[in-house]
C-alpha cells in the first residue's frame, strides 16, 4: 500500500546534552519521562512521523550528558527545506528544559551511535569541602570526610585494561550476557569548580556495563577513606559478585562526557 513516505536512506546524528534530574534514565519507558521520549516525541512532532533512536549510552536515572551521541534514519526528502541550523532549533524548541541539542550533522547511512562507538569518557564529581556544594548540589556527590586521592589512583591501577567487571554491575543485568569490558584510563584530579574544591574521576573505556562506573567509583571511595587496601580491588575483580564491591555512588555525580568515533 502506498503511504507516501520515502524509504530512509539518510542517518542524522545529535550530540546531546541534558540534566538527568527529571528523568528515569535515557531510554524510552512508557509513561515514564526519559530523555530518549522526549527527543523521540520532538522528531514526531518534525517529521509527522515515529522516528526510532539509537544512543551511544544508556544512562540511568539522574545520570547526566554532556556529549551524548543519538542517531536516526530518514529520507533525505523529509529534509527537503530544511537546514540543520532549522533543525536544531526546532528540536530543542520542542524538547523539554533540561535536554539541550548541541550539534547535529550527517553520518554515513547505517551509522550506529552505539555500535559504531570506540570509547566512552564518563566524569564523576566528588564534593570534598566542609560543608555541601552550593553551585553543584545536584552535579556532585558530596563526601565530607578527607580522602587519599593517591590511594584511590592505586586502586584505580587495577581496573585499567580488559576485565571482568561482572562485581561492578547490576546483578540482574549481567544474567547471561558477557561482562568482560576494557578500560584504558581511571584517573582522579583535585580541580576547583566555580570555585569550589572538587575531585574529579575520569572513566574512559570502549563501553560499560549497567551502574558499571558508578560502581567503580563508589568501590574506590572505600579506598580512599582507608576502608580498604588499593590491592583489595584485585579480590572485588576476581570475585565476579556484585556483592563483593562498593556501593553505587549516587547518580548525580555522574556525567556522560565524550563519545569517539573511528
Amino acid at each position: 500500500m502506498e503511504t507516501g513516505i520515502s524509504q530512509p536512506d539518510t542517518t542524522l546524528a545529535m550530540t546531546v546534552a541534558y540534566n538527568g534530574a527529571p528523568f528515569c534514565g535515557f531510554a524510552r519507558q512508557p509513561g515514564q519521562a526519559t530523555v530518549q521520549g522526549e527527543l523521540e516525541h520532538a522528531l514526531e512532532l518534525l517529521f509527522r512521523r515515529p522516528v526510532l533512536t539509537t544512543c551511544a549510552g544508556r544512562t540511568d536515572a539522574g545520570v547526566h550528558a554532556r556529549g551524548q551521541v543519538v542517531s536516526f534514519d530518514i529520507a533525505a526528502d523529509e529534509l527537503a527545506g530544511r537546514t540543520f541550523r532549522t533543525l536544531l532549533r526546532s528540536l530543542n524548541a520542542l524538547t523539554h528544559d533540561a535536554i539541550m541539542v548541541r550539534a547535529l550533522d550527517e553520518r554515513p547511512f547505517g551509522f550506529s551511535a552505539r555500535f559504531d562507538a570506540v570509547e566512552r569518557t564518563y566524569k564523576y564529581l566528588i564534593a570534598t569541602d566542609g560543608t555541601p556544594s552550593l553551585f553543584l548540589p545536584g552535579f556532585s556527590w558530596h563526601i565530607p570526610q578527607p580522602l587519599d586521592d593517591g590511594a584511590m589512583a592505586e586502586a584505580a591501577a587495577h581496573l585499567v585494561g580488559e576485565h571482568d567487571f561482572k562485581s561492578f554491575c547490576m546483578a540482574a543485568s549481567a544474567e547471561g550476557k558477557p561482562t568482560c569490558r576494557y578500560v584504558s584510563e581511571v584517573s582522579f584530579e583535585r580541580q576547583a569548580i566555580m570555585g569550589e574544591p572538587m575531585l574529579v574521576a575520569t572513566v574512559r573505556g570502549n563501553a560499560f556495563l549497567h551502574s558499571m562506573v558508578r560502581t567503580m567509583v563508589g568501590t574506590l571511595v572505600l579506598v580512599g577513606r582507608g576502608k580498604r587496601p588499593p590491592e583489595w580491588v584485585d579480590d572485588v575483580l576476581a570475585a565476579c559478585d556484585r556483592a563483593a564491591a562498593g556501593e553505587n555512588a549516587p547518580a548525580q555525580g555522574l556525567t556522560l562526557w565524550s563519545v569517539r568515533y573511528g
